[in-house]
C-alpha cells in the first residue's frame, strides 16, 4: 500500500534532508504533498535511502475507479462518471498487475511510465491490436483551437491532455486544419465529446477524429493528471482503445516504460514536406473568400520542420512570395532561389537531435547575410547555429494563454506556445542578445542577433488558435528584408 508522502519525507529525516537528498526545492517538496505524488524519477533515490519498496511510492498505485451502480455510459455528470480516476478508489501496486480488473463502463486506458492507470471512455479511432499509441503525455491549457491543435505538426510524438473541459463544442472543419495529416498521437479529456453547435461545423469532432485514425479517452480526472505531470514533469504514456475491450495491463506499461522519450529524438524530418512548393494563401478575412498575394515584395524561402500553415499566412499577409522546402534542404536548396529572407519554422522533437542537418545549413545562409526570422523549433536551431545550446523542459509551455515580455519595448504580450524545449540563455554568445522571457518561468522566449541580421520568438505569433498580440513580428521581417535590398528589387 503506497505510504503518505509526509511519511516518506519523515522517513529520509524531514523536510530539509529529503530536498538535500532528492536535489529538489522546498517548493518541490511542497507540491509533492499538495498532489500526493512524488515523482517516479526520485523512487530509486528514496528506495535506496529508506529500504522501502516500489508498492510504498506515492504515485506508484494503479488509479481506477469503484465499480458504479447508478451510472450508465453516455451519462455526462461527471461525478456519477464510472471512469473518473478516485483517489479513494481501491489500488493494485505497481508489481502486480494479475487482479486488475477493467471499471465498469471504462471503454479506453492511459498507462503511464510509473505504472498508473488512467480508465475512461474511449472516442475516435480504436486502437489497433497490438497497437496502442505510446509517446509524451503533455497538457495544453488553450479553450479553443482543439483542432488546430491536434493537426499542429509541433504535437507530433505526444498525447495532448486538455485542461479546458468542454471539447467538440464547434465540431470540424475543412478549414481549421494546420496541417494535412494530425500529428497529435491521440487526447484526454474532462468530458464527454460535445454535439457539434456552431455554423462553421462541418462533421462531429468524433466523426473527425475517426477519419484522422485518433483515439481518445474522456471521463478523466485532468486535474489530477495535469497536477501529476506539473509536479514530475511529462511522462511517457499509452493510449489504449481496443475494439474488443481487451486490456493487456503489463504489456501496456512495458511499452510505457520502454518509449524513450523526446530527448535526443528528431521528428521534424517525418513532419515535414518532401518536395518544394509555393504559397499564396493569406490570413482569411471575416465573410471574405481566401485571398492569394498576388502582388509580393519580397521573397521568403521557409524551411518546413513541420510548418503551420498559418504561419505560411502571414507571411504571405505580410507581402511576402512563399517558398517551402524540405527540412532536410542544404544552404545551397535554399539559397539558389536567391530569397530576400529565409524563415525558420516550428516543429516538433530535440532541436539538439534536428540541429544535426539543420545547423550547417542555417549557418552557411547567415553567412551570406541573408535575414532569418525563426519561431518556436526554428528558434531554437537558430540558437544552435548561433553557438548556444538548448535543454528540455519539465513539463513545457502548451497553451493560448502565455504571458511574455518583450525587454526591448516593455510590452507583455499574450502569447500561443506549444513548446517543450528552450533555448539556455547562459549558453548564448556576445553578440546575441536576449529579447523576450516568459513571465511563468523566466526561460528565454526570443533572441537578436543584429550582426547576422537574424531573430528568432519561441512563441507562435502567428496563433491559431490564440491571441494575434504578436502579428507584427511578421512585419519586422519585412522590415529587415526592406533594409538589406533597394524598395523594388525582389
Amino acid at each position: 500500500m503506497p505510504l503518505d508522502v509526509n511519511d516518506i519525507v519523515q522517513r529520509l529525516g524531514g523536510p530539509e534532508a529529503a530536498a538535500r537528498l532528492t536535489h529538489v526545492s522546498a517548493e518541490a517538496l511542497r507540491k509533492w504533498k499538495q498532489s500526493g505524488v512524488i515523482p517516479s524519477k526520485h523512487w530509486r533515490t528514496i528506495i535506496a535511502a529508506t529500504g522501502l519498496s516500489l508498492g510504498d511510492m506515492p504515485g506508484g498505485a494503479v488509479v481506477s475507479a469503484p465499480p458504479v451502480t447508478s451510472a450508465k455510459l453516455g451519462t455526462s455528470a461527471a461525478k456519477d462518471s464510472p471512469t473518473m480516476p478516485d483517489s479513494a478508489a481501491s489500488s493494485t501496486p505497481l508489481t502486480d498487475v494479475r487482479d486488475v480488473a477493467v471499471p465498469d463502463g471504462a471503454t479506453a486506458v492511459l498507462v503511464l511510465a510509473d505504472g498508473s492507470l488512467w480508465w475512461g471512455r474511449g472516442f475516435g479511432a480504436n486502437t489497433p491490436e497490438g497497437g496502442a499509441h505510446v509517446g509524451e503525455v503533455c497538457f495544453n491549457t488553450g479553450m479553443t483551437g482543439y483542432q488546430e491543435t491536434m493537426t499542429d505538426p509541433s504535437f507530433a510524438g505526444q498525447i495532448v491532455t486538455f485542461t479546458f473541459p468542454h471539447i467538440g463544442n464547434v465540431g470540424a472543419n475543412l478549414e481549421d486544419d494546420e496541417a494535412t495529416t494530425p500529428a497529435a498521437l491521440g487526447l484526454v479529456t474532462a468530458q464527454d465529446i460535445t454535439v457539434p453547435s456552431n455554423w462553421r461545423a462541418a462533421r462531429s469532432f468524433i466523426d473527425w477524429l475517426k477519419a484522422a485514425n485518433l483515439p481518445g479517452i474522456g471521463g478523466v480526472d485532468t486535474r489530477a493528471l495535469t497536477i501529476r505531470i506539473r509536479d514530475g514533469g511529462a511522462p511517457s504514456g499509452v493510449l489504449s482503445f481496443p475494439a474488443d475491450g481487451h486490456f493487456d495491463i503489463a504489456a501496456l506499461r512495458v511499452q510505457a516504460q520502454a518509449w524513450p522519450g523526446l530527448e535526443g529524438m528528431d521528428l521534424a524530418e517525418s513532419v515535414s514536406c518532401t518536395q518544394t512548393y509555393e504559397w499564396d494563401e493569406m490570413v482569411w478575412r471575416w465573410g471574405e473568400p481566401p485571398a492569394r498575394q498576388q502582388a509580393p515584395r519580397r521573397h521568403v524561402v521557409a524551411v518546413d520542420y513541420g510548418a503551420k500553415r498559418n504561419i505560411l499566412r502571414c507571411l504571405a499577409s505580410a507581402g511576402c512570395r512563399v517558398t517551402v522546402v524540405p527540412a532536410t534542404a542544404t544552404a545551397e536548396d535554399i539559397l539558389r532561389h536567391r530569397p530576400d529572407g529565409v524563415f525558420l519554422s516550428n516543429g516538433p522533437g530535440d532541436p539538439a537531435a534536428t540541429a544535426a542537418y539543420a545547423v550547417p545549413a542555417i549557418q552557411a545562409v547567415l553567412a551570406a547575410r541573408v535575414p532569418v526570422f525563426g519561431i518556436c523549433l526554428g528558434h531554437q536551431l537558430l540558437a544552435r547555429a548561433l553557438g548556444a545550446q538548448t535543454f528540455k523542459l519539465d513539463r513545457g509551455h502548451r497553451g493560448a494563454n502565455q504571458p511574455v515580455k518583450d525587454l526591448i519595448t516593455g510590452r507583455v504580450e499574450i502569447t500561443s506556445q506549444n513548446h517543450g524545449f528552450a533555448v539556455d540563455e547562459r549558453t548564448l554568445p556576445e553578440g546575441v542578445t536576449v529579447t523576450h522571457v516568459s513571465l511563468f518561468d523566466g526561460s528565454n522566449e526570443g533572441i537578436s542577433a543584429p550582426g547576422s541580421r537574424a531573430f528568432s520568438v519561441q512563441y507562435h505569433p502567428e496563433a491559431s488558435p490564440g491571441p494575434s498580440d504578436s502579428h507584427h513580428l511578421f512585419h519586422r521581417f519585412v522590415a529587415m528584408m526592406d533594409d538589406r535590398l533597394p524598395e523594388g528589387d525582389s
